[in-house]
């Protein structure tokens, strides 16, 4: 059964910073994509970042390109989001989820990410 676990988020103030860690476990594929979503309430969920097993390639949303950075200690786990210089907008429950696939993440859909975790709280105040 695979399983993510999110963990590091918390209530930081605006310009502060957070690092969110992905832990996966239960994988049986060779190459997967792991992407952080997040979802304020009243929004749709929206793609943050993403990471590809198969070529290390990365992607991130408008949103966060240059202040969010996403990583991985080796090709499994776990899966860290660094995030800096943070908005009052980047308030949201973030999310990991995978996708296994060989395919650069930058071409996947949400609809692609077949596991997700349950979600950790990421408060900013201004």
């Amino acid at each position: 059964e695979v399983q993510l676990v999110e963990s590091g988020g918390g209530s930081v103030q605006a310009g502060g910073s957070l690092r969110l860690s992905c832990v996966a476990s239960g994988f049986t594929f060779d190459d997967y994509a792991i992407g952080w979503f997040r979802q304020a309430p009243g929004k749709e969920r929206e793609g943050v970042a993403c990471i590809s097993s198969s070529d290390g390639s990365t992607y991130y949303g408008d949103n966060v390109k240059g202040r969010f950075t996403i990583s991985s200690d080796n090709a499994k786990n776990p899966t860290y989001l660094q995030m800096d210089s943070l908005e009052p907008e980047d308030t949201a429950t973030y999310y990991c989820a995978a996708a296994p696939s060989d395919t650069p993440c930058y071409y996947l859909s949400r609809g692609e990410y077949d596991y997700w975790g349950q979600g950790t709280q990421v408060t900013v105040s201004s």
